[in-house]
C-alpha cells in the first residue's frame, strides 16, 4: 500500500501466532468458537448478513482471511483481490460480528482450522457441509459444521464483472 494510506491496524485483526492464546482465555470463560473463512474482497450485504449468522451460532467469530498470493492462486482474475489484505482486514475487523481477523496464506485453511478447533465451522450455502474445508476436524470434535444460505442477488465476482463490463465501454464512474 501507498505510504498515504492511514495505520490501517485493529486490535481484531491478529497474528495466527497469538490466536490460540486469545482464544484459550475465551474458551475458559466457557465461550463457543464459531470459525468462517473466505477472500471477502469486495464487502457487499451478502457478506456482512453471513458474518452475522455465522457469529449468532456461538458467542465469538474467527474470520480467517485469505491472503493476496492465496486469493490470487484461486483463478479470480488476476486483478484480483481488488483490495489488499491490510485493507479487506480493516474493514472486516470493525464489522460487529468478527471478533478476530487473521490471515492465512494456504490455499485452503485446512491447518488453520486445525489450530483454531472451532466448536462451529460455518460457509455460505454455495458450499455443501461435504464440501467444507475442516469438516473433518471439527466434527470429530463433536462440533458443527453449517452450510448458511446466502443472501440472494449478492457476489463479489459478479459485481467485479459488473465492474469490468462497464469500464470496457467506456463508462465512468
Amino acid at each position: 500500500m501507498k505510504a498515504s494510506h492511514p495505520d490501517l491496524s485493529h486490535p481484531a485483526v491478529v497474528d495466527r501466532a497469538a490466536l490460540p492464546g486469545l482464544l484459550a482465555s475465551r474458551r475458559a470463560a466457557g465461550q463457543r468458537v464459531v470459525f468462517t473463512n473466505g477472500c471477502y474482497d469486495i464487502l457487499h450485504p451478502g457478506h456482512v448478513d453471513l458474518l452475522a449468522r455465522a457469529r449468532a451460532e456461538g458467542d465469538l467469530l474467527v474470520l480467517g482471511l485469505n491472503s493476496d498470493a492465496s486469493v490470487r492462486r484461486q483463478g479470480k482474475g488476476a486483478d484480483r483481490p481488488v483490495n489488499p489484505f491490510a485493507v479487506r482486514a480493516y474493514v472486516l475487523a470493525h464489522l460487529a460480528s468478527v471478533d478476530y481477523v487473521v490471515e492465512f496464506d494456504e490455499d485452503t485453511p485446512h491447518a488453520l482450522i486445525a489450530e483454531v478447533q472451532p466448536d462451529v465451522l460455518v460457509k455460505g450455502g454455495d458450499w455443501s457441509v461435504d464440501r467444507i474445508v475442516g469438516r473433518d476436524i471439527v466434527q470429530a470434535r463433536g462440533g458443527r459444521v453449517l452450510s448458511l444460505p446466502l443472501l440472494p442477488g449478492f457476489s463479489t465476482t459478479g459485481l467485479v464483472e459488473r465492474i469490468r463490463a462497464g469500464l470496457s465501454t467506456g463508462e465512468k464512474e
